[in-house]
Formats: C-alpha cells, structure tokens, sequence
C-alpha cells in the first residue's frame, strides 16, 4: 500500500486527495496546506489527517502529490525528492526551466518517480482514438475559457496552452525547430490570450490558441495527416475520423470526367464516437496511472523529461511574445 500525501489542497488538490482514498494500492495518509483553515476543512470533510507541517506529511508518506501554485513547485518537489518520496506534480512541472531540470536530475540520481499532470494524455477522448494518429503534418487547438483568478499567477500559455503543447509533443515525433507567437494581457498583467505557430523538423506545423478571457468555453483539437482528418471535442466528449472512400477508386474515373453527381459524402468514410459514458474519468486514470508506476516500477506516461520538453516549449513562447510587446510599446 503506497501513503500517499496531498500538499495544496484547493480547488484541484481536494479532488486529488479524494480520489486516492478510492484508488487500489493507494492509502492517503493526509494533506497540507499553507492554510491551516483550508486543510483542517478539507481534512474534516475526507476523514483525513491534517499534518501542521510539510515535513511531518514528509515523514508519513511514501509519495507526494503537489497540487500548489505553480511557483511552489520546485520549493515542494526538491525536498520530497531529496527524502526519497516519488512525486506527481501538477502541471506544468515547475515555472523556470533550470528548476525542472534539476528535478530531473535529483530524480534520476535517487531511482524516483515523477509524474507530470498533463491530464489531457488520460481524457476519454485522447484513449478513444491516439491509434489513429500517425504522422500528423498539420493540427490546430482551440482551448478557450471564460474569466476566473484561479490560474492567473502565471501566463495562459502556462495555465491553459501547456495541455496542448504537452499533446502535441505526443504526436509529432520530431525536434521544434521554429515558434512564432503573439499574446496580449487584457484582464491581467500577464498573458491572458495567445497563438503560437510551432514547426517541426520533420515539416509538421500546429497552430495554437488558448484564452482566458473569451466568452464561451471550447477545448477543440484537430489533426490532419496523409490518410485522415481527425476532429476531437473535449467539451462535447466526441470524435470524428474522416478517411478516403474505399470506394474512391470506383468513383476515380466519374471524378477526373468532372461528373456533378458526386456527392462529397461519397469521398469519405466517417467515423463518429462518443465517449460521454466513459467508465472512468481523466483524473482517476491520471492518478491510478501513477500508483500502478510506484507499485510495479514502471515508467509514468506523462513522466518529467515530457513535462520539461513541454515546458520549454511553453516559456519560449511566452518570451517571444513579451519580446514581441516590448518592441511594440
């Protein structure tokens, strides 16, 4: 049985610290919270322990799940790491580039796990169709909110865009070898909108958005590639394919005759699916994911190297759009 700790237990991390008193092999040994109101409520409400301080909740358990600010993620992760605890750090994996990275050394030189909280790699919808992902040349996301203070300590690219950069690091197998954005703050100091144009060694381009600030919400994901068209919905839980007609040969020579009676259906086969009834949500999985790491020694899905790599890609973005607004004020 792996005890397990929560640290930061607001609006994300009560729901983390929920979900492992349900998860098999897992034991949550109790929480902290830099607010001893706000632990000793959540504490109340679960059964748990509140541990008045960080290492005593150290002490206890044998992994640690860091749910805090992003800016106390390396102030967290160091010393768990240097006790010897396994950790899961929500996303991104810290807010500077050196601090991930010496995490990842810290990691690697005490046989320990970490686990990035890109959860997006464990939604329904990504499970429903990552096989037919192939070698995708062109993809474009939408990831779109509506105003709320939760988040806003840093960048939307490191709140909101960083689920798609994660995702579409995935997919394209191949070095970024050039980032064009731009991004504005409109409610904030910071960015709360941006656009990024990454391009791949291998010729691939995704075009990015994400915003804090729109008026509806919209999580879209799309891929194109050689032999299909994929269209993901996470807000609606669906998913399309479109591929060729196998009848398209037949059709060949009324096409190149110009025929008018070709329908556009007639060219493509489509696959819709709805995964609304999943059994599990994305977070269970996540934090399942993670346990069965630990208890089998395995490596996580989402594990530091990924969340690094996702996160310097995120902060060359943003440093080319505050370049960018510099220039321009």
């Amino acid at each position: 049985m792996i005890r397990i700790g929560v640290v930061g237990v607001g609006h994300l991390g009560q729901h983390h610290a929920r979900k492992f008193q349900a998860i098999e092999g897992a034991c949550l040994a109790g929480i902290y919270d830099r607010n001893p109101q706000r632990a000793h409520e959540i504490a109340e409400k679960l059964e748990t322990q509140a541990f008045e301080s960080y290492q005593a909740l150290l002490d206890a358990t044998d992994a640690i799940d860091i749910a805090a600010t992003t800016t106390a993620h390396y102030e967290l992760a160091k010393p768990a790491l240097l006790a010897g605890k396994h950790i899961f750090l929500e996303k991104p994996i810290t807010s500077e580039l050196a601090q991930a990275e010496e995490l990842l050394a810290l990691a690697e030189q005490k046989g320990l796990k970490i686990q990035v909280g890109h959860i997006e790699r464990f939604n329904p919808v990504i499970l429903k169709i990552e096989h037919e992902i192939g070698e995708p040349m062109f993809i474009e996301s939408h990831r779109l909110s509506t105003f709320h203070h939760r988040g806003t300590d840093v960048p939307v690219v490191l709140d909101l865009m960083i689920h798609d950069i994660d995702l579409i690091l995935s997919f394209v197998n191949s070095p970024v070898t050039e980032i064009r954005a731009s991004g504005v703050g409109i409610l904030t100091p910071s960015i709360d909108i941006a656009n990024a144009r990454i391009e791949f060694a291998n010729g691939a381009i995704a075009n990015v958005t994400s915003s804090r600030v729109s008026m509806k919400q919209e999580r879209k994901l799309r891929f194109f590639q050689r032999d299909a068209y994929i269209t993901m919905d996470f807000q609606a839980k669906q998913v399309r394919v479109l591929k060729k007609s196998g009848n398209i040969m037949q059709l060949l020579p009324q096409i190149l005759m110009g025929s008018t009676e070709i329908k556009p259906e007639q060219l493509v086969d489509m696959q819709q699916f709805d995964v609304s009834d999943s059994p599990k949500d994305a977070l269970t999985m996540e934090l399942e994911s993670f346990v069965d790491c630990i208890v089998n020694d395995k490596k996580p899905i989402v594990d530091g190297i990924a969340g690094t790599r996702a996160l310097d890609i995120a902060l060359k973005i943003i440093k080319q759009i505050q370049t960018t607004n510099q220039k321009l004020s």
